[in-house]
């Protein structure tokens, strides 16, 4: 999974920021509960900002909330701004970007009537195309310092709680595992033994939710991880400051919770990629949704902790996109159905001068908006490259399927499926139509 899947915004500001009181529950509520939409394990939930609703990214991998897409809004209020600029993954450019103060942010009666916002101009920071619907923003640790916050991935649901209820301190002794979790620079950080290419060692990791894949580790921060002998060099995604880049092989072994997890895909970023990013001491790494997703997961900032329970995919394999090519969304286009209408008169045709053989015609046109996809990236040396794939090739058929009938999410479960299952793809490429066939294969 790509860090256009990933996410995972390490920022300075380099105007102090104030602190603020953060998200409160209303007086008369226990817990409030937020539905979530999971794609390609990262979580999007819905939060009204001074009235209007959008749609953010729940990452504990930022501390600041950050608005970086209102195309799909009509008028967004915010108040009190003033410029900064902005640094984190890739490379040394910083993002003009501007402070806004004073706002109100409400979810299903869980309000911040005081929050701090960090608007991006930039629009080529948008990642609305690459999960496939409008994402208007990253919301981080103001949401989760003040209360005890619930993850469950397999109902799709965030609960946050207004207190520590004996029901639910009795619930999460019996059925959870405890473990101590550090809150530094207001990001939450988590001890894991990690082996590869035979070496191990206990490693501090950023729990990010931001992140889709499965662990990170930056070999330029410790010599106790080494690269995997069978890697690849990827590219990663893009972050603040450009593009990112690195390697991507299988590690032996790392743990978290009560599981250890075998064989599973680690991502190695280029030192260049992070040298802009502002690290914690003796952090070499990060967990993200790619492991976060089998476990049912409490965040206790105030008290330090996190409470992990394991669900029915935790013992899943750590797939891998074996195609070498990134799909984004490419916006929307008019696409021609025709459809049966069974109330419609239709046509009637006789055969013959007797009634025999007469039908109607219910069949119906209509025009439809429909996602458009294009090859956002082509892996070098991947099997679908070497088939002749280019970057830009807008997708239409999929197996024989039309494109505008799947979705980003269901693309890239079929990329990472199985080996040697073979894709059949057809593309527009400047006007012109091409049918390209690759093999899944798995290189690493």
């Amino acid at each position: 999974m790509r860090l256009l899947f990933t996410f995972c915004f390490l920022f300075i500001a380099f105007i102090p920021c104030r602190s603020q009181s953060g998200f409160q529950i209303d007086h008369n509520k226990r817990k409030i509960v937020i539905p979530f939409k999971l794609i390609n394990n990262l979580i999007f939930i819905p939060i009204k900002v001074n009235g209007e609703t959008l749609t953010f990214l729940l990452d504990t991998g930022v501390e600041e909330t950050v608005l970086f897409s209102l195309d799909d809004k009509e008028q967004v209020s915010l108040y009190h701004l003033e410029k900064i600029m902005l640094k984190g993954l890739g490379g040394n450019n910083a993002a003009e970007a501007y402070k806004s103060s004073r706002n109100k942010l409400e979810v299903n009666g869980f309000t911040d009537k005081e929050h701090e916002i960090y608007l991006v101009l930039d629009q080529e920071f948008n990642f609305s195309s690459q999960v496939g619907i409008p994402v208007n923003g990253i919301i981080g640790y103001h949401f989760f310092k003040n209360h005890l916050v619930e993850i469950d991935y397999d109902r799709k649901k965030v609960t946050v709680y207004a207190d520590n209820h004996p029901k639910i301190v009795k619930r999460l002794n019996r059925h959870f595992t405890k473990e101590p979790l550090l809150i530094e620079e207001n990001k939450p950080y988590y001890y894991a033994t990690v082996e590869s290419a035979g070496k191990r060692c206990e490693a501090k990791l950023l729990i990010d939710t931001g992140n889709s894949d499965a662990i990170w580790l930056f070999l330029n921060r410790t010599n106790q991880v080494e690269l995997p002998a069978k890697n690849i060099d990827d590219f990663l995604g893009r972050g603040f400051s450009g593009n990112v880049y690195g390697k991507r092989g299988r590690i032996s072994r790392f743990t978290f919770g009560n599981h250890s997890f075998a064989n599973a895909i680690g991502t190695f970023p280029d030192s260049t990629s992070i040298k802009s990013v502002n690290f914690v001491k003796d952090r070499v790494g990060s967990l993200g949704g790619e492991v976060l997703s089998r476990f049912s997961v409490f965040f206790d900032y105030p008290n330090h902790l996190i409470f992990t329970k394991s669900n029915h995919n935790v013992n899943q394999p750590f797939n891998f996109n074996m195609s070498g090519i990134e799909v984004q969304h490419d916006g929307l286009e008019w696409v021609k159905e025709t459809y049966e209408d069974p109330g419609a008169k239709g046509v009637t045709i006789k055969m013959g001068t007797t009634n025999e053989g007469r039908f109607q015609d219910n069949l119906r046109i209509k025009f439809e908006l429909k996602p458009v996809f294009k090859i956002y990236n082509v892996r070098a040396g991947s099997t679908a490259e070497l088939a002749g794939l280019q970057k830009d090739d807008k997708i239409l058929k999929i197996n024989k399927q039309n494109a505008h009938t799947l979705s980003i999410e269901k693309i890239n479960e079929l990329l990472k499926s199985e080996e040697g299952k073979i894709i059949e793809m057809e593309v527009d490429r400047k006007g012109h139509v091409y049918t390209f066939r690759f093999q899944l294969k798995s290189i690493i």
